[in-house]
């Protein structure tokens, strides 16, 4: 894909890489609250988003599977994000839960 801006140059990794969520967490200013998924996808649809070191999809692609919203708080806008994430299999990072 090409990528509108390289996701370990200046731009994308300000100097150190950034990975999944955290990626996300950066683009959404809170001035954007409360936001939509439609309304983010808007400004940032096709920028990368590193998830280890090999694999880089869409934030696109990583919010396929989350509700449109609106969400208030970043925190409400993260975790959806983040739940897109696991179902769509693009969480590289499982913990054991003990019982």
């Amino acid at each position: 894909m090409n990528w509108p801006h390289d996701p370990d140059g200046e731009e994308g990794s300000e100097g150190g890489r950034k990975y999944g969520l955290a990626i996300l967490a950066k683009k959404l200013a809170d001035e954007d609250l409360p936001v939509t998924k439609a309304a983010f996808l808007e400004a940032v649809d096709d920028h990368p988003v590193r998830l280890d070191n090999e694999t880089i999809i869409s934030v696109e692609d990583a919010l396929t599977h989350m509700e449109d919203g609106p969400f208030d708080t970043r925190e409400a806008f993260l975790t959806a994000a983040g739940d897109s994430m696991r179902t769509g299999g693009h969480w590289t990072f499982a913990l054991e839960q003990s019982r």
